[in-house]
């Protein structure tokens, strides 16, 4: 049997979808200061879209605080801008070079909005995984249509992807779950 496509790409691009995934929901706080909270952040800085943690260094000084220390002083403004604006719930107090994020008491209602973006990033997630599947079935076609491979050989390796496919979701789902129950107990 001759292979089409590398399944071993398809299951390390779907295992990347994974891993995304769980980078973004840790970054959703539970309770306790964590600087993986900013993970998500971007700050327009130097004419393109920077992760904050390229511009700024956190650090954790109390269980509900964080702390950013900005190292060059034209960009508090836009770290402050970022942060605000990034959908986390958080308002940082400027003070000089640096801010303080306090983290507010996790309500009822600000819980059920971290668990609906947890939602939005296992959707984006799947997305990706089937592009990934979307890729893997084109080029089986394109294989087939070519005569690379056979009919049969083409259904198996489709099986084979749909099956990843399959699995990726449902460890998506699982992890979805594991971090709706961490959110709404605390």
């Amino acid at each position: 049997m001759s292979d089409a496509i590398d399944l071993n790409d398809i299951k390390r691009r779907m295992d990347g979808a994974i891993n995304a995934f769980k980078s973004d929901i840790a970054s959703l706080r539970t309770g306790r200061a964590s600087a993986n909270i900013l993970d998500p952040v971007t700050v327009e800085a130097y004419g393109a879209r920077v992760p904050l943690n390229q511009v700024a260094n956190i650090t954790v000084p109390e269980p509900r605080m964080l702390s950013v220390s900005v190292w060059d002083k034209s960009m508090v403004g836009a770290v402050d801008r970022a942060i605000r604006e990034s959908n986390l719930g958080l308002n940082p107090i400027v003070d000089g070079q640096s801010l303080r994020i306090p983290l507010p008491e996790l309500n009822e209602e600000r819980r059920k909005s971290l668990v609906k973006v947890a939602h939005d990033y296992a959707e984006k997630a799947k997305v990706a995984i089937r592009h990934v599947r979307r890729d893997g079935m084109d080029g089986l076609k394109k294989a087939e249509k070519d005569g690379v491979i056979g009919q049969d050989d083409s259904r198996s390796q489709s099986e084979r992807v749909q099956k990843m496919t399959d699995d990726t979701i449902s460890e998506i789902d699982r992890l979805l779950v594991e971090k709706e129950k961490e959110i709404m107990q605390v």
